[in-house]
Protein backbone atom coordinates (compact mmCIF):
# COMPACT_ATOMS: atom_id res chain seq x y z
CA UNK A 1 0.00 0.00 0.00
CA UNK A 2 1.42 3.37 -1.01
CA UNK A 3 0.99 5.93 1.74
CA UNK A 4 3.11 8.86 0.63
CA UNK A 5 4.62 11.66 2.66
CA UNK A 6 5.78 15.24 2.13
CA UNK A 7 9.46 16.17 2.25
CA UNK A 8 8.76 18.48 5.17
CA UNK A 9 7.18 15.68 7.19
CA UNK A 10 9.95 13.27 6.24
CA UNK A 11 12.66 15.61 7.51
CA UNK A 12 10.63 16.43 10.64
CA UNK A 13 10.48 12.72 11.48
CA UNK A 14 13.95 11.57 10.40
CA UNK A 15 16.12 14.69 10.55
CA UNK A 16 18.56 15.71 7.85
CA UNK A 17 18.93 19.00 6.01
CA UNK A 18 16.39 19.69 3.25
CA UNK A 19 17.34 21.60 0.11
CA UNK A 20 14.09 22.10 -1.78
CA UNK A 21 10.35 22.50 -1.46
CA UNK A 22 9.02 20.88 1.74
CA UNK A 23 5.59 20.44 0.13
CA UNK A 24 6.80 17.95 -2.47
CA UNK A 25 4.85 14.70 -2.03
CA UNK A 26 6.61 11.35 -2.36
CA UNK A 27 4.62 8.20 -3.03
CA UNK A 28 7.34 5.78 -4.09
CA UNK A 29 11.06 5.08 -4.32
CA UNK A 30 13.45 4.40 -7.17
CA UNK A 31 17.02 4.41 -8.38
CA UNK A 32 18.68 7.55 -9.67
CA UNK A 33 18.14 6.40 -13.24
CA UNK A 34 14.51 5.24 -12.94
CA UNK A 35 12.86 7.38 -10.23
CA UNK A 36 10.19 9.87 -11.30
CA UNK A 37 9.11 13.14 -9.70
CA UNK A 38 7.01 11.31 -7.08
CA UNK A 39 9.84 9.05 -5.92
CA UNK A 40 12.68 9.24 -3.43
CA UNK A 41 16.13 8.08 -4.49
CA UNK A 42 19.56 8.09 -2.84
CA UNK A 43 23.26 8.34 -3.62
CA UNK A 44 25.45 6.31 -1.29
CA UNK A 45 27.92 4.66 -3.67
CA UNK A 46 30.19 7.01 -5.69
CA UNK A 47 29.94 4.56 -8.58
CA UNK A 48 26.48 5.99 -9.29
CA UNK A 49 27.44 9.66 -8.98
CA UNK A 50 27.34 10.25 -12.78
CA UNK A 51 23.60 9.42 -12.71
CA UNK A 52 22.84 12.27 -10.32
CA UNK A 53 22.97 15.01 -12.95
CA UNK A 54 20.19 13.46 -15.03
CA UNK A 55 17.94 12.08 -12.31
CA UNK A 56 14.22 12.91 -12.40
CA UNK A 57 13.58 11.88 -8.80
CA UNK A 58 11.41 14.06 -6.61
CA UNK A 59 14.18 14.07 -4.02
CA UNK A 60 17.59 12.48 -3.54
CA UNK A 61 19.16 11.56 -0.20
CA UNK A 62 22.90 12.19 -0.35
CA UNK A 63 25.96 13.30 1.56
CA UNK A 64 27.08 16.88 2.05
CA UNK A 65 29.78 16.60 -0.64
CA UNK A 66 27.17 15.93 -3.33
CA UNK A 67 24.46 18.34 -2.20
CA UNK A 68 25.33 21.15 -4.60
CA UNK A 69 25.36 18.78 -7.59
CA UNK A 70 21.73 17.65 -7.27
CA UNK A 71 19.38 19.03 -9.96
CA UNK A 72 16.35 18.17 -7.79
CA UNK A 73 15.39 18.54 -4.14
CA UNK A 74 17.83 16.88 -1.79
CA UNK A 75 18.06 15.70 1.80
CA UNK A 76 21.59 15.84 3.18
CA UNK A 77 22.24 13.01 5.64
CA UNK A 78 25.28 11.62 7.42
CA UNK A 79 24.52 8.13 6.10
CA UNK A 80 22.34 8.34 2.97
CA UNK A 81 21.71 4.60 2.76
CA UNK A 82 20.48 4.31 6.34
CA UNK A 83 18.35 7.42 5.89
CA UNK A 84 16.86 6.00 2.69
CA UNK A 85 16.02 2.72 4.44
CA UNK A 86 14.07 4.53 7.14
CA UNK A 87 12.42 6.88 4.67
CA UNK A 88 11.32 4.08 2.35
CA UNK A 89 9.54 2.36 5.24
CA UNK A 90 7.53 5.54 5.79
CA UNK A 91 6.76 6.18 2.12
CA UNK A 92 5.83 2.59 1.27
CA UNK A 93 4.87 0.90 4.55
CA UNK A 94 4.18 -2.78 4.97
CA UNK A 95 0.57 -3.65 4.11
CA UNK A 96 -1.73 -3.88 7.09
CA UNK A 97 -3.26 -7.29 7.69
CA UNK A 98 -6.69 -7.54 9.28
CA UNK A 99 -6.81 -9.91 12.27
CA UNK A 100 -8.61 -13.19 11.99
CA UNK A 101 -8.22 -16.93 11.54
CA UNK A 102 -8.76 -18.48 8.13
CA UNK A 103 -11.35 -21.29 8.23
CA UNK A 104 -8.84 -23.80 6.82
CA UNK A 105 -6.39 -23.26 9.68
CA UNK A 106 -6.04 -26.10 12.21
CA UNK A 107 -5.45 -24.78 15.73
CA UNK A 108 -5.14 -26.98 18.82
CA UNK A 109 -7.66 -26.28 21.55
CA UNK A 110 -4.92 -25.44 24.06
CA UNK A 111 -3.19 -22.88 21.81
CA UNK A 112 -3.60 -19.20 22.64
CA UNK A 113 -3.89 -16.86 19.67
CA UNK A 114 -4.24 -13.17 20.51
CA UNK A 115 -7.39 -11.67 18.94
CA UNK A 116 -5.25 -9.20 16.95
CA UNK A 117 -3.33 -11.98 15.14
CA UNK A 118 -3.86 -13.01 11.52
CA UNK A 119 -3.62 -16.76 10.84
CA UNK A 120 -3.57 -17.60 7.14
CA UNK A 121 -4.95 -20.50 5.12
CA UNK A 122 -3.83 -24.08 5.78
CA UNK A 123 -1.73 -23.23 8.82
CA UNK A 124 -1.30 -25.63 11.74
CA UNK A 125 -0.83 -24.51 15.35
CA UNK A 126 0.13 -27.09 17.98
CA UNK A 127 -0.83 -27.51 21.60
CA UNK A 128 0.14 -24.93 24.22
CA UNK A 129 1.52 -22.63 21.53
CA UNK A 130 1.16 -18.88 22.10
CA UNK A 131 1.03 -16.15 19.45
CA UNK A 132 1.26 -12.61 20.81
CA UNK A 133 -0.54 -9.45 19.73
CA UNK A 134 -0.19 -8.17 16.19
CA UNK A 135 1.63 -11.23 14.86
CA UNK A 136 0.97 -12.65 11.41
CA UNK A 137 1.17 -16.35 10.56
CA UNK A 138 1.25 -16.77 6.79
CA UNK A 139 -0.36 -19.49 4.70
CA UNK A 140 0.93 -23.03 4.97
CA UNK A 141 2.95 -22.36 8.09
CA UNK A 142 3.33 -24.88 10.92
CA UNK A 143 3.81 -24.02 14.58
CA UNK A 144 4.64 -27.07 16.67
CA UNK A 145 3.80 -27.68 20.30
CA UNK A 146 4.88 -25.21 22.99
CA UNK A 147 6.05 -22.58 20.50
CA UNK A 148 5.97 -18.88 21.42
CA UNK A 149 5.69 -16.18 18.76
CA UNK A 150 6.35 -12.62 19.95
CA UNK A 151 4.32 -9.50 19.29
CA UNK A 152 4.22 -8.19 15.71
CA UNK A 153 6.38 -11.02 14.41
CA UNK A 154 5.58 -12.06 10.84
CA UNK A 155 5.86 -15.52 9.31
CA UNK A 156 5.42 -14.89 5.61
CA UNK A 157 4.43 -18.31 4.18
CA UNK A 158 5.31 -21.99 4.57
CA UNK A 159 7.39 -21.29 7.66
CA UNK A 160 7.93 -24.13 10.15
CA UNK A 161 8.67 -23.45 13.82
CA UNK A 162 9.06 -26.58 15.98
CA UNK A 163 10.34 -28.02 19.23
CA UNK A 164 9.17 -25.38 21.69
CA UNK A 165 11.04 -22.62 19.89
CA UNK A 166 10.68 -19.02 21.06
CA UNK A 167 10.65 -16.02 18.72
CA UNK A 168 10.85 -12.48 20.06
CA UNK A 169 8.99 -9.38 18.93
CA UNK A 170 9.04 -7.85 15.44
CA UNK A 171 10.84 -10.74 13.76
CA UNK A 172 10.39 -11.48 10.06
CA UNK A 173 10.71 -15.03 8.70
CA UNK A 174 10.63 -15.44 4.93
CA UNK A 175 9.15 -18.40 3.00
CA UNK A 176 10.53 -21.85 3.69
CA UNK A 177 12.33 -21.05 6.95
CA UNK A 178 12.64 -24.00 9.33
CA UNK A 179 13.30 -23.27 12.99
CA UNK A 180 13.81 -26.15 15.39
CA UNK A 181 14.42 -29.11 13.11
CA UNK A 182 16.70 -31.80 14.51
CA UNK A 183 20.40 -31.09 14.51
CA UNK A 184 22.80 -33.44 12.74
CA UNK A 185 23.73 -35.53 15.77
CA UNK A 186 24.90 -39.08 15.05
CA UNK A 187 27.29 -41.52 16.72
CA UNK A 188 29.15 -44.48 15.15
CA UNK A 189 28.74 -47.67 17.16
CA UNK A 190 31.19 -49.67 15.07
CA UNK A 191 28.62 -50.97 12.61
CA UNK A 192 26.13 -48.17 11.96
CA UNK A 193 25.34 -44.54 12.68
CA UNK A 194 23.09 -44.05 15.72
CA UNK A 195 20.93 -40.97 16.05
CA UNK A 196 21.72 -38.80 19.08
CA UNK A 197 18.44 -37.42 20.46
CA UNK A 198 18.05 -33.69 19.90
CA UNK A 199 16.36 -32.46 23.07
CA UNK A 200 17.04 -28.73 23.12
CA UNK A 201 15.17 -25.98 21.32
CA UNK A 202 15.77 -22.59 19.66
CA UNK A 203 15.66 -19.12 21.21
CA UNK A 204 15.37 -16.16 18.84
CA UNK A 205 15.49 -12.57 20.12
CA UNK A 206 13.71 -9.43 18.96
CA UNK A 207 14.00 -7.78 15.53
CA UNK A 208 15.56 -10.82 13.87
CA UNK A 209 15.11 -11.37 10.12
CA UNK A 210 15.60 -14.83 8.60
CA UNK A 211 15.81 -15.28 4.83
CA UNK A 212 14.05 -17.81 2.65
CA UNK A 213 14.87 -21.50 3.14
CA UNK A 214 17.26 -20.90 6.00
CA UNK A 215 17.36 -23.68 8.61
CA UNK A 216 18.15 -23.25 12.31
CA UNK A 217 18.57 -26.57 14.12
CA UNK A 218 17.37 -27.18 17.66
CA UNK A 219 20.01 -27.83 20.29
CA UNK A 220 21.10 -31.31 21.23
CA UNK A 221 20.77 -30.64 24.97
CA UNK A 222 20.84 -26.87 25.51
CA UNK A 223 19.24 -24.39 23.10
CA UNK A 224 20.45 -22.88 19.87
CA UNK A 225 20.38 -19.08 20.38
CA UNK A 226 19.97 -16.24 17.88
CA UNK A 227 20.26 -12.94 19.73
CA UNK A 228 18.32 -9.75 19.01
CA UNK A 229 18.94 -7.76 15.82
CA UNK A 230 20.56 -10.61 13.87
CA UNK A 231 19.92 -10.56 10.10
CA UNK A 232 20.21 -13.83 8.18
CA UNK A 233 20.11 -14.12 4.40
CA UNK A 234 18.61 -16.96 2.34
CA UNK A 235 19.82 -20.58 2.38
CA UNK A 236 21.87 -20.48 5.56
CA UNK A 237 22.43 -23.59 7.69
CA UNK A 238 22.87 -23.07 11.42
CA UNK A 239 23.76 -26.21 13.32
CA UNK A 240 22.67 -27.30 16.77
CA UNK A 241 23.78 -25.31 19.82
CA UNK A 242 25.18 -22.47 17.74
CA UNK A 243 24.97 -19.04 19.37
CA UNK A 244 24.92 -15.89 17.21
CA UNK A 245 25.50 -12.57 18.95
CA UNK A 246 23.31 -9.51 18.67
CA UNK A 247 23.27 -7.53 15.40
CA UNK A 248 25.45 -9.96 13.50
CA UNK A 249 24.65 -10.18 9.78
CA UNK A 250 25.24 -13.31 7.67
CA UNK A 251 24.92 -13.57 3.87
CA UNK A 252 23.49 -16.44 1.85
CA UNK A 253 24.72 -20.03 1.57
CA UNK A 254 26.85 -19.83 4.70
CA UNK A 255 27.05 -22.96 6.86
CA UNK A 256 27.78 -22.89 10.59
CA UNK A 257 28.57 -26.19 12.29
CA UNK A 258 27.29 -27.14 15.72
CA UNK A 259 28.32 -25.58 19.03
CA UNK A 260 30.07 -22.59 17.49
CA UNK A 261 29.66 -19.20 19.16
CA UNK A 262 29.70 -16.06 17.03
CA UNK A 263 30.01 -12.75 18.82
CA UNK A 264 27.93 -9.61 18.35
CA UNK A 265 28.12 -7.26 15.37
CA UNK A 266 30.01 -9.65 13.10
CA UNK A 267 29.69 -9.47 9.32
CA UNK A 268 29.89 -12.83 7.54
CA UNK A 269 29.74 -12.86 3.75
CA UNK A 270 28.24 -15.49 1.46
CA UNK A 271 29.30 -19.12 1.16
CA UNK A 272 31.42 -19.01 4.30
CA UNK A 273 31.96 -22.35 6.03
CA UNK A 274 32.51 -22.34 9.79
CA UNK A 275 33.62 -25.50 11.56
CA UNK A 276 32.10 -26.65 14.83
CA UNK A 277 33.02 -25.86 18.45
CA UNK A 278 34.71 -22.56 17.53
CA UNK A 279 34.53 -19.04 18.93
CA UNK A 280 34.35 -15.99 16.66
CA UNK A 281 35.11 -12.70 18.37
CA UNK A 282 32.55 -9.92 18.21
CA UNK A 283 33.14 -7.36 15.47
CA UNK A 284 34.81 -9.86 13.13
CA UNK A 285 34.42 -9.52 9.34
CA UNK A 286 34.75 -12.70 7.26
CA UNK A 287 34.82 -12.36 3.47
CA UNK A 288 33.06 -14.61 0.97
CA UNK A 289 33.86 -18.32 0.58
CA UNK A 290 36.22 -18.32 3.55
CA UNK A 291 36.69 -21.60 5.42
CA UNK A 292 36.96 -20.91 9.15
CA UNK A 293 38.66 -23.92 10.71
CA UNK A 294 39.88 -22.43 13.99
CA UNK A 295 38.64 -19.89 16.52
CA UNK A 296 39.08 -16.16 15.99
CA UNK A 297 39.92 -14.67 19.39
CA UNK A 298 40.47 -11.06 18.32
CA UNK A 299 38.25 -9.13 15.87
CA UNK A 300 39.59 -8.33 12.44
CA UNK A 301 39.00 -9.04 8.76
CA UNK A 302 39.62 -12.60 7.62
CA UNK A 303 39.72 -14.22 4.18
CA UNK A 304 40.51 -17.71 3.03
CA UNK A 305 39.50 -18.11 -0.58
CA UNK A 306 41.71 -17.66 -3.60
CA UNK A 307 40.32 -15.39 -6.33
CA UNK A 308 39.66 -16.77 -9.79
CA UNK A 309 42.43 -16.80 -12.36
CA UNK A 310 43.12 -17.85 -15.92
CA UNK A 311 42.33 -21.58 -16.04
CA UNK A 312 45.76 -22.65 -17.32
CA UNK A 313 47.51 -20.60 -14.64
CA UNK A 314 45.16 -21.95 -11.97
CA UNK A 315 45.92 -25.55 -12.94
CA UNK A 316 49.68 -24.90 -12.73
CA UNK A 317 49.34 -23.23 -9.36
CA UNK A 318 47.08 -26.02 -8.14
CA UNK A 319 49.77 -28.56 -9.01
CA UNK A 320 52.29 -26.50 -7.05
CA UNK A 321 49.98 -26.33 -4.02
CA UNK A 322 50.24 -30.10 -3.70
CA UNK A 323 54.03 -29.77 -3.40
CA UNK A 324 54.01 -27.08 -0.69
CA UNK A 325 54.61 -29.53 2.15
CA UNK A 326 57.66 -31.03 0.45
CA UNK A 327 58.89 -27.54 -0.44
CA UNK A 328 58.53 -26.41 3.19
CA UNK A 329 60.58 -29.40 4.40
CA UNK A 330 63.32 -28.64 1.86
CA UNK A 331 63.46 -24.98 2.91
CA UNK A 332 63.65 -25.97 6.58
CA UNK A 333 66.49 -28.39 5.79
CA UNK A 334 68.39 -25.69 3.89
CA UNK A 335 67.92 -23.27 6.79
CA UNK A 336 69.35 -25.80 9.24
CA UNK A 337 72.36 -26.47 6.97
CA UNK A 338 72.88 -22.72 6.60
CA UNK A 339 72.99 -22.30 10.38
CA UNK A 340 75.50 -25.16 10.71
CA UNK A 341 77.95 -23.63 8.26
Amino acid sequence: MTKGISLGELVARLGGSLKGDPDIQLTGVGTLSTADEDALSFLANPHYRPQLASTRAGCVVLGADDADQSPVAAIVADDPYVYYARAAALIVPEPEVAPGVHPTAVIHATAHIDPTVWVGPHTVVGKNTKVAAGASIGPGSVLGDDVHIGAHTRLSANVTVLAGATLGARCLLHPGVVVGGDGFGIAWDGEAWIKVPQLGSVEIGDDVEIGANTAIDRGAIENTVIESGVKLDNLIQIGHNVRIGAHTVIAGCTGISGSTTIGPRCMIAGQVGIAGHLEIAGGTLITGKTLVSHSIREPGQFSGALPMDDSRKWRRNSARFRNLDELARRVALLERKSKDT
